[in-house]
């Protein structure tokens, strides 16, 4: 009966080619600026409306809500690109 190998010689490690970390990273970057500028925009223009609703999330919570996902796809686009 045969012993089974390791695990780390059954599985090759995958290596990302590189036209596909850059397009891959870079779109995410550009979600990340999508958001923040469209989000930002969007905020602007509904500012009196959601003022008058009077919800508990104002402006500068939905502001930093927009600026933290922004913030995340940017920042999966940079680890994508140097992974």
């Amino acid at each position: 009966m045969q012993q089974p190998q390791a695990a780390s010689s059954d599985q090759k490690e995958y290596h990302d080619c590189l036209p596909c970390r850059v397009m891959g990273g870079g779109v995410f970057v550009g979600l990340g600026a999508f958001t923040y500028l469209n989000g930002h925009s969007q905020l602007r223009q509904q500012q009196a409306t959601i003022l008058k609703s009077g919800s508990m999330f104002g402006m500068r919570s939905r502001q930093a809500g927009i600026t933290g996902l922004a913030a995340t796809f940017v920042g999966l686009g940079i680890y994508r690109l140097l992974r």
